[in-house]
């Protein structure tokens, strides 16, 4: 067959297509080449084999002698045409959205189907791939499966994923890429803690700086099926996107289904470059308010958890107007009968007992003291105990004959049910429009099992969609009011979710020894204006660890900053230094929510015993880095502290930023201090090039384990 060749070109990638059958083939993804090949080699047939080399297409077929996983898996009534196969029936390349767009058609005359591919290239090097399956015979298709692949170099001889749990998301893992077939699934009905649809390929060689990376991201807040697979030829793919229950996809006659969209990003500077390209997608797709200067919370959960009271809200919205803080934001336990966690969730009604005038006065409270209100909702699930599941026990999304699998005490409500949908949304619409509330907090605390709708089929996706409608439709009503998803903590942090989210919630666990892994993690895939972070309680409660005022505050600094803990409670000192920490991250906040956000590799360095991170202007003229002391090192000496990414022609001062109020912002001190630390105390700052601060590096700080330092480097 002929070749038909398209070259996508950015600036530092390019993305070479083969159209001529139809369904695209990426035959090169990654460095940005000079010139336009005009053939490609795409295998010879082996020993032992069939005649033809199947192409890793971006939707793979068995029925052109693929021998990997379809990307396509459907079948009719009966078993019939269940291995399709497609030709070419036109393409085009248009320029659209800051890039460019390759979109081709192919058709199937004999299971009268047909496959529309995409792919958009931004300028930026962001590949976005999707495609649509469209049924045009007169009988319905069930589709098993539908995703898309991309190939990958045989170069990358490894991968990166994520691993987690509740209260410990976004932990990377790195391995080999194993010979045959590496597979995580997700079946959660969310994004989840423990698979998120995250996958990077890098070549062995490749650290936070150095050597080429690809990352893959399946954009879709439910189910979903991350594969990577080595091939006997060789070859190598990655396939991503949603993941179906067992008949939940049917594809009526005259109808199309579309692919999640599988974001791709090419780094030949390392894990910091793929970084960079992800947060640049994520600012593209995050509604309008994201702009706007993101204020600092206060969330009440921690601080009182149930234990709602007028009075003891007042003091804490005055505790916390006194430093600084922009946004106070209600937790759970203030509607209906929710004094626990086992009743009243559902009911979206203020609850008269708590608040017998109504949430009003607390809300003019906090609007008087220059504060924004924000409140928290689960519109996706409810308990058994609530008005709402007793008046419509059909809501609930069970399945007839079987004994509901129980997750919190509640269950997941059935918003592909029109009267339950429009009653959700009723309740939240009125909640917004009867109160000055400018934020809300959208969690979802429970996994879908056996979730079923009323004619008991699977209804994960369309649950998903349901969800995705009720908040565009929100917004549509109030278009002042952000929204944070939070599920469990970090159980829903995907590009789709962000286009209708200012803000994640990283993780429920605000310990910062925890959180800087946690984050560290999700700095690799989210910038840090989105990455809800907060200053906790001296002692956490997920992990029982007493820290520092320092350490948590310097945590909380580098995303988007907010205190979860009894404010009111706190002493006269522990008031004052946690107002200078807010402070301080309001005078370097538009450079940490604009910035490159990077990782330094002190931490593989020393064993793991210490790590560093920051944030480097776009144009190179200043960055704020932060070095962490985890626990004792090895080393009596620990080796340079080497920041990269800096202009190598330019001088910076090197400005110590204290944590406390104290003159001596080291804090934990146990040893004489390298020189550039006693000089910026002594107010004669150093100032060394950028070159100096890659090639040889700082003398790193003496300080005790479970602390850090802050360091403002200045080109001006």
């Amino acid at each position: 067959m002929h070749q038909s060749i398209e070259h996508l070109r950015a600036d530092t990638t390019s993305v070479v297509v083969d159209v001529s059958r139809g369904i695209p083939v990426i035959l090169h993804w990654g460095a940005a080449l000079s010139q336009d090949p005009t053939q490609w080699q795409q295998g010879i047939p082996a020993h032992g084999t069939i005649d033809v080399v199947a192409p890793i297409s971006m939707v793979p077929m068995h029925g052109d002698g693929f021998a990997g996983r379809p990307g396509l898996q459907v079948h009719r009534r009966g078993g019939r045409h269940w291995s399709p196969r497609f030709r070419a029936a036109e393409h085009a390349v248009t320029r659209i959205d800051g890039g460019l767009v390759l979109e081709s058609r192919a058709i199937d005359e004999v299971s009268e189907s047909e496959i529309i591919g995409r792919l958009h290239l931004a300028d930026d090097g962001v590949l976005t791939a999707s495609a649509d399956f469209r049924n045009n015979s007169n009988s319905p298709v069930m589709l098993n499966s539908f995703t898309v692949t991309l190939p990958i170099v045989s170069g990358a001889t490894e991968l990166g994923v994520f691993a987690g749990r509740w209260s410990r998301e976004l932990q990377l893992q790195r391995f080999s890429w194993p010979y045959g077939a590496w597979t995580s699934e997700n079946r959660m009905g969310r994004t989840s803690h423990e698979h998120p649809p995250y996958l990077f390929a890098l070549e062995s060689s490749s650290d936070e700086w150095n050597g080429q990376v690809w990352g893959i991201h399946a954009a879709w807040s439910g189910n979903h099926s991350m594969y990577a697979e080595w091939m006997p030829d060789g070859r190598r793919y990655v396939q991503a996107g949603e993941l179906f229950h067992p008949g939940e996809m049917c594809v009526y006659s005259g109808e199309s289904l579309s692919a999640v969209d599988v974001i791709g990003v090419y780094s030949n500077s390392g894990l910091n470059g793929a970084s960079r390209s992800f947060h640049r997608e994520v600012r593209r797709r995050l509604p309008a308010n994201a702009r706007r200067v993101r204020p600092v919370h206060l969330n009440t959960w921690e601080a009182v958890y149930f234990s709602h009271d007028e009075e003891r809200l007042s003091r804490l919205a005055e505790a916390a107007a006194s430093v600084g803080v922009e946004r106070f934001v209600l937790d759970d336990g203030w509607f209906g009968g929710r004094r626990n966690d086992q009743t009243g969730l559902g009911d979206w009604t203020v609850s008269s007992t708590v608040y017998p005038n109504g949430l009003a006065p607390l809300i003019a409270q906090v609007r008087n003291l220059g504060m924004e209100f924000g409140i928290w909702v689960e519109p996706e699930m409810a308990n058994p105990d609530s008005d709402l599941l007793r008046a419509h026990p059909e809501w609930a999304a069970t399945t007839d004959g079987y004994d509901p699998v129980m997750g919190r005490r509640q269950h997941v409500v059935d918003l592909t049910n029109p009267a339950a949908y429009e009653h959700v949304l009723s309740a939240l619409d009125d909640l917004l429009t009867g109160h000055e509330i400018t934020y809300v907090k959208w969690d979802m605390n429970r996994w879908h099992v056996q979730a079923s709708g009323a004619d008991g089929t699977a209804i994960t996706h369309a649950l998903t969609k349901a969800v995705y409608a009720m908040m565009d439709e929100l917004r549509r009503r109030h278009r002042d009011v952000e929204f944070e998803s939070c599920a469990s903590g970090g159980g829903r942090i995907d590009f789709e979710i962000l286009r209708r989210c200012e803000r994640v919630w990283t993780s429920d666990c605000n310990d910062a020894l925890e959180r800087q892994l946690i984050q560290r993690g999700a700095s690799m895939i989210i910038p840090a204006e989105v990455m809800g972070s907060h200053v906790g309680p001296s002692r956490s409660h997920t992990t029982g660890r007493r820290l520092s005022m320092e350490l948590r505050g310097v945590t909380a600094m580098f995303g988007h900053m907010g205190v979860e803990a009894d404010v009111s409670a706190m002493g006269e000192d522990e008031l004052a230094d946690l107002s200078h920490l807010v402070a301080v991250h309001k005078r370097f906040r538009a450079l940490i929510h604009s910035g490159d956000a990077v990782r330094f590799e002190t931490f593989d360095l020393t064993g793991g015993s210490a790590l560093s991170h920051g944030v480097i202007a776009s144009d190179r003229s200043e960055a704020i880095v932060a070095y962490v002391q985890l626990v004792t090192a090895q080393a009596a000496v620990p080796p340079p502290w080497r920041i990269l990414g800096l202009d190598a022609a330019r001088d910076y001062t090197v400005n110590l930023i204290p944590l406390t109020r104290a003159t001596v912002p080291l804090s934990g001190t146990a040893a004489d201090q390298p020189a550039w630390s006693s000089d910026s105390l002594a107010g004669r700052p150093q100032r060394v090039s950028g070159a100096f601060l890659r090639d040889i590096g700082l003398a790193p700080p003496a300080i005790w384990p479970e602390s850090a330092v802050l360091v403002h480097l200045s080109g001006s």
